[in-house]
């Protein structure tokens, strides 16, 4: 039986605005077996372990490494790149502006 693994960039934290450890790649195993409800308190529960498991390196060529070695088959989603659109406040003032401006 192989294991498959899914090797990508660790995302921004949604609850910051820094971009630390965004240069981080993770391999990450995928699920082996569906969750299930506990009936009693409705808590949802797995008897795969190795979802619990998240393995941080510093390079792609790292993960990628690591999982060939392991023999592991893996899919490597590379990250999109951040695109930054300049912003400046005196743009809201531009006498070209195609919406009105209110307070």
């Amino acid at each position: 039986m192989t294991i498959q693994v899914r090797i990508y960039r660790q995302a921004k934290t949604a609850t910051q605005s820094g971009r630390a450890n965004t240069d981080r790649w993770v391999v990450e195993f995928e699920p082996e077996s569906a969750r299930e409800v506990e009936p009693l308190m409705g808590w949802t529960s797995s008897a795969d372990t190795k979802g619990q498991v998240r393995l941080r390196f510093d390079s792609e060529a790292e993960a990628v490494a690591y999982a060939q070695k392991h023999g592991f088959m893996y899919t490597l989603e590379k990250a999109r790149e951040r695109r930054i659109r300049p912003k400046a406040y005196a743009d809201n003032f531009r006498y070209d502006r195609l919406l009105r401006w209110t307070h």
